[in-house]
């Protein structure tokens, strides 16, 4: 096995300091310690934007003046991804692992799919940063809300029923047409081409008319939450305005399905979904790639008519993972992409398991501290929090979770976890 030491993003929407998992994760393995700034993502990889490093027994990161990026240690060792995965996907690791520490919310966004990711890519490579898809899936830490995917036709019927500034921007045309495929229940295909058309008409609308209709909307809400109780939708919509004034954002809420998951509970979302990361943490799995088309709750570049035009436009609330026990101590979240599955590993004190896989792995070790015997040689390495390591195809090792020192028995030491990241299994 190789320990890895992984890159942080610093993205004006992550948690500050001490207030971030990522921070206090990457302070443990780098010894570097946090500062007074947001910290975003850990990125557990080989992708150029965050490529993870290999940790060399007796120095630093491959050496402090000649690192060796785990890219570099996979061309020269190519057997490390198996045979499999070096053939499908050219000596490369497919999969990009990361947790999230969300402060506010992220873009409204999408990924685009391999044909479109490749036109993007060779059309604006300084945007869009490679030419792969990145199909990803999201596993609560703490309590985590995101906004993924768009509602059903009946939910958005009462949504443009019942809010005037979306009438307002709409249009009668398209409010009428919105309206019956709500009372029809129409959702799926047929109601496509509607939902398309009504918002790329909202997420296009002239900035003047986003800023007067979202605070007519503020204004009005503000007003009635004295007097009723406003709908999660509606109290969104005033925290969001906080967070990104006059956005269109603010008012695309309402197409788009809120979902709050408690940990432990993951979802996963396909290319060409629109979706918006909230609040809280989370553990991240995707194919290898940075591609984000964006269209609002941001100050970066925002492509709106390529997103209108990319997405499905599928109706209904996403899929919620729970895992499945595949192991002793084991759960495993499956989503339906060959490029990643993601493990959850709580070993209580005392106790050892196995971890092997036919394809690589990169493993986080998320709390709790342990004992690693790997080889022949029986060699025994110890683990700890904040520490990540890169397992080779058909390597196999054996993990116990141990106590570090007699006091931590007294102080009822939490179990060591782990979150381990790999190719599908339905893929080797």
């Amino acid at each position: 096995m190789l320990r890895l030491q992984c890159k942080v993003q610093h993205y004006e929407w992550g948690r500050i300091g001490a207030d971030s998992e990522v921070a206090r994760l990457h302070a443990l393995s780098s010894g570097e310690g946090f500062q007074d700034l947001p910290y975003a993502e850990l990125w557990m990889g080989t992708h150029p934007s965050g490529p993870s490093s290999v940790i060399l027994e007796g120095g630093g990161a491959g050496g402090d003046s000649n690192p060796v990026l785990l890219q570099q240690w996979l061309d020269m060792h190519p057997e490390d991804l198996g045979k499999k995965v070096q053939q499908r996907w050219d000596g490369e690791l497919p999969f990009l692992f990361k947790v999230l520490s969300v402060a506010k919310a992220l873009s409204i966004q999408a990924h685009p799919d391999k044909e479109l990711a490749k036109h993007l890519h060779a059309s604006y490579p300084q945007i869009y940063k490679d030419g792969n898809h990145k199909p990803e899936m999201a596993l609560a830490l703490t309590p985590f809300e995101a906004l993924c995917g768009f509602v059903t036709s009946e939910e958005l019927k009462q949504a443009v029923e019942t809010v005037p500034e979306l009438q307002s921007v709409l249009g009668a045309d398209k409010v009428h047409d919105l309206i019956e495929l709500g009372k029809n229940r129409v959702n799926g295909d047929e109601a496509k081409p509607v939902l398309k058309a009504a918002f790329t008409t909202l997420m296009t609308l002239p900035k003047d008319v986003v800023t007067d209709s979202v605070s007519a909307l503020v204004s009005r809400l503000t007003q009635e939450k004295e007097v009723r109780q406003l709908t999660e939708k509606e109290e969104l919509v005033l925290q969001l305005e906080k967070q990104y004034p006059a956005d269109v954002g603010v008012l695309s809420i309402f197409f788009l399905n809120y979902v709050k998951l408690v940990p432990g509970e993951a979802v996963y979302l396909d290319a060409n979904v629109p979706h918006a990361y909230l609040s809280g943490e989370i553990v991240e799995c995707m194919a290898a790639s940075d591609n984000v088309v964006r269209a609002g709750f941001t100050p970066k570049f925002r492509d709106t008519q390529t997103l209108c035009a990319m997405l499905t436009y599928k109706q209904g609330l996403p899929e919620v993972l729970v895992g499945n026990s595949c192991a002793p101590f084991t759960k495993r979240y499956t989503p339906p992409f060959d490029e990643f599955e993601v493990d959850h590993i709580v070993l209580p004190v005392g106790s050892t398991t196995e971890i092997e896989s036919a394809g690589p792995s990169i493993l986080l070790v998320f709390n709790g501290v342990g004992a690693v015997t790997q080889g022949d040689t029986k060699k025994v390495s110890g683990v700890s929090k904040g520490d990540t390591i890169f397992l080779p195809a058909g390597k196999k090792i054996e993990l116990a979770a141990v106590l570090e020192s007699e006091d931590d028995a007294r102080l009822k030491q939490p179990p060591l976890q782990l979150y381990r990241a790999g190719v599908s299994s339905h893929a080797l």
